[in-house]
């Protein structure tokens, strides 16, 4: 059948079984978004308030439901407002296929209106990219940028496509998706290898990252972690890829970890890594990180073996597979005195927030009191900060995709999009966003989109009027000299939720808390609403270690 460009980039999305698209018209996709009307009763799209907020979306939208994400954007400041969020997606290797819009083929080169080359601003941050210059091409860029996106190590491509190419017509063949692209399984030496040094080990301890996530192989890794009977940290990226209240859990690793994990990673003799880039953030200092025993790496992605610390062991693939492979050769460990020491660790040394003042809402208070009213069953989006720690630790994550949360960037702003984007795709899930009013303040323009489009998911707004994360570094390390940090805006939030068409509600004191939040939950099961929840700017961060300090050594507690 004979198409134009713009009707077959329609069926391309529906032979990937895309049922949703994220983004925000312009004049170069003018011809895209007539086809998105032709084929409205087939895909669905939804245009939020800005284009970073609809990357956002469709990453939460992948993040949630294991999905490929969709975002569409015009030439030029469409395309460049899409460059944040495709950065978050890759750095946290999350599956997104962006479509940008380019003038005219004759135009391209001459600094024409709104033309921009996004191609070779991405090229750092996406797997790959394409610009489509011949309408014959655009199927097959198409399903192969599908193809890349989800294979291996997942991530983001992007193709561009000139306004002509859309309008121009060529014959059009349904197709099949291409299959994943093959990737490595690691030979019986390395198995072996991987077996000898699990046998020695007396004190074990298995730490995972997001690549659990990815591969959903979080099944296994509960059967693994039975098999080594050891220990389990996750990186935040990994939140929910462990059942948070299984026995072996102690937490996070890394700059904001438990002090559990920090005394395990101090005695133990085997580390044992599944699915983890080892960033910055779970080192802090690489030069003092498990310097006493040995490494075993298991990671689907060459570049990240010996690229942050040295291994011994580098198991290269996926990890589901790896990990299926190892619980039928492993024969059941036993380590009953090293696991009393961990479960006595974990009792001397519990997560408490201190209250500030009488009557005061602490963030504890709030997570765990959303936990038991959520029955641990919630997606949980935050945006980047204090906010997003709290949430981490206090929240117990018993299932994968349910934690949603730019680890690699740091993506302030992300979280309104990427809640949306998660509820748009799992219509029977309850959604919350955590945020700080710092990264509220960055992105409250999507709660259009939420009212626009009746999205039921509850905004909840940590608000201390400060930067709570950078502000706790200037109170450590810059002392007490809070540069900009101290907000202090006089933004109404109840207000401007319901200027926007929101339900909203106020927590200022802690018997507030269980009430408001039981009664915004019930109704954010019908539309959206915001809860403005105040909390003392000193409560801070805890355990946390500071820059260039070991890992094994956090700090417990801060005087103001």
């Amino acid at each position: 059948m004979v198409l134009t460009g713009a009707q077959i980039v329609m069926e391309c999305l529906l032979e990937q079984g895309v049922d949703t698209v994220f983004g925000y018209p312009g004049g170069a996709v003018l011809n895209i978004y007539d086809a998105l009307y032709e084929y409205r009763d087939r895909i669905r799209h939804v245009r939020t308030a800005h284009e970073q907020g609809a990357a956002h979306a469709a990453d939460g939208y992948a993040r949630s439901t294991g999905r490929t994400g969709v975002v569409i954007a015009t030439s030029g400041p469409g395309a460049t407002n899409l460059v944040t969020g495709i950065a978050t997606a890759y750095m946290d290797s999350v599956p997104m296929v962006a479509i940008t819009g380019n003038v005219n083929l004759n135009l391209l080169g001459l600094d024409s209106f709104q033309e921009v080359d996004i191609t070779g601003i991405t090229m750092p941050i996406t797997k790959h990219n394409y610009i489509v210059k011949d309408v014959h091409d655009l199927a097959q860029t198409l399903r192969e940028a599908f193809q890349i996106a989800g294979s291996g190590r997942r991530g983001p491509v992007l193709v561009d496509i000139p306004k002509d190419i859309t309008g121009q017509t060529c014959e059009f063949e349904r197709s099949a998706p291409l299959p994943p692209l093959p990737h490595d399984f690691p030979v019986a030496e390395r198995f072996e290898k991987a077996l000898e040094m699990i046998s020695r080990a007396q004190r074990p301890f298995l730490y995972a990252g997001g690549g659990v996530i990815s591969s959903e192989a979080a099944p296994e890794l509960a059967a693994f972690a039975e098999k080594l009977d050891a220990p389990v940290a996750c990186s935040l990226m990994c939140q929910g890829g462990f059942d948070q209240a299984n026995r072996r859990y102690m937490g996070m690793l890394g700059m904001h970890g438990t002090n559990t994990a920090a005394l395990a990673i101090k005695n133990c003799d085997l580390f044992v890594a599944v699915g983890t880039r080892f960033s910055d953030r779970v080192l802090c200092n690489a030069g003092l990180f498990a310097r006493h025993c040995p490494i075993i790496q298991i990671e689907i992605d060459t570049a990240e073996f010996n690229k942050n610390i040295e291994v011994q062991l580098k198991v290269k693939g996926d990890a589901k597979e790896i990990l299926q492979k190892l619980n039928e050769m492993l024969p059941q460990q036993e380590h009953t005195e090293w696991m009393d020491q961990v479960a006595a660790w974990k009792q001397e040394f519990p997560l408490i927030q201190k209250e500030r003042t009488p009557h005061a809402v602490t963030p504890q208070q709030v997570m765990e009191t959303l936990d038991r009213l959520t029955d641990d069953d919630a997606i949980i989006a935050t945006e980047v900060g204090q906010n997003q720690m709290w949430a981490a630790q206090f929240y117990t994550f018993r299932k994968p995709r349910t934690f949603l949360s730019s680890g690699g960037l740091g993506t302030m702003g992300f979280g309104l999009g990427a809640a949306l984007g998660a509820k748009v795709g799992n219509p029977d899930r309850q959604v919350i966003n955590v945020a700080g009013d710092g990264s509220f303040h960055m992105n409250l323009n999507e709660l259009a989109t939420a009212a626009a489009y009746h999205i039921p998911f509850l905004e909840l707004v940590l608000n201390n009027e400060v930067l709570g994360m950078v502000r706790q570094w200037q109170k450590l390390f810059y002392g007490h000299r809070f540069s900009q940090t101290d907000v202090d805006t006089a933004t109404d939030f109840p207000a401007l939720a319901r200027a926007f068409g929101l339900k909203a509600y106020s927590i200022e004191t802690d018997g507030q808390v269980e009430p408001v939040l039981r009664e915004a939950l019930a109704e954010a099961q019908k539309g959206p609403v915001l809860v403005d929840c105040r909390i003392n700017r000193d409560v801070n961060v805890l355990p946390m270690v500071p820059a260039g300090a070991s890992v094994e050594s956090p700090i417990l507690e801060m005087d103001d």
